[in-house]
């Protein structure tokens, strides 16, 4: 078992959609960022949602950042063995509600069921929000094709207004 912490929240004013995952696994601490395993599938489903090309970490803030959303993680410090969830023990969680109390943010989606259940658990009360569950977006959640998960996490766009582009002609 390892001591491990999450990252700062990526968040501005003007952040609508709050998403909340567990924790950083390895190759996240690893990488300093958010959903970083290369197998990972988050940075895929925000590409194609969103039309765009997210390479590098920055890409990757300036995405969030202009298209109102913001990123954290429940749990702030926990026990964990590798990246599993299921070892997760002595949970510190996240005050959400210093996010939400600077921003616009009226609605939060969890990646994953322990990220679900630990936001009920511990958070609810503080926010008063009901969090979407979104499955998570690892490979290991093996049971979800990219293509599955993208229709799923379409119910993001809801709540976010897509900077369009249209072409009028001539």
């Amino acid at each position: 078992m390892k001591k491990v912490y999450s990252f700062p929240p990526i968040y501005n004013k003007n952040s609508k959609i709050l998403i909340l995952g567990t924790i950083p696994s390895i190759v996240s601490r690893n990488k300093n960022f958010y959903y970083s395993h290369p197998n990972n599938r988050f940075w895929k489903i925000m590409e194609h949602l969103f039309k765009s090309n997210l390479i590098s970490i920055q890409d990757k803030i300036n995405f969030l950042l202009n298209n109102n959303i913001a990123l954290w993680d429940t749990i702030k410090e926990c026990e964990i063995y590798k990246s599993q969830d299921s070892s997760i023990k002595n949970v510190k969680i996240n005050d959400i509600k210093s996010i939400l109390d600077k921003t616009n943010i009226k609605k939060i989606y969890v990646t994953g069921m322990t990220a679900f259940k630990i936001y009920n658990k511990y958070i609810k009360n503080t926010t008063n929000i009901d969090a979407i569950y979104l499955p998570c977006p690892s490979s290991a959640n093996a049971s979800y094709s990219l293509d599955k998960l993208i229709t799923i996490y379409t119910i993001i766009l809801n709540n976010l207004t897509i900077k369009e582009h249209y072409n009028n002609g001539g």
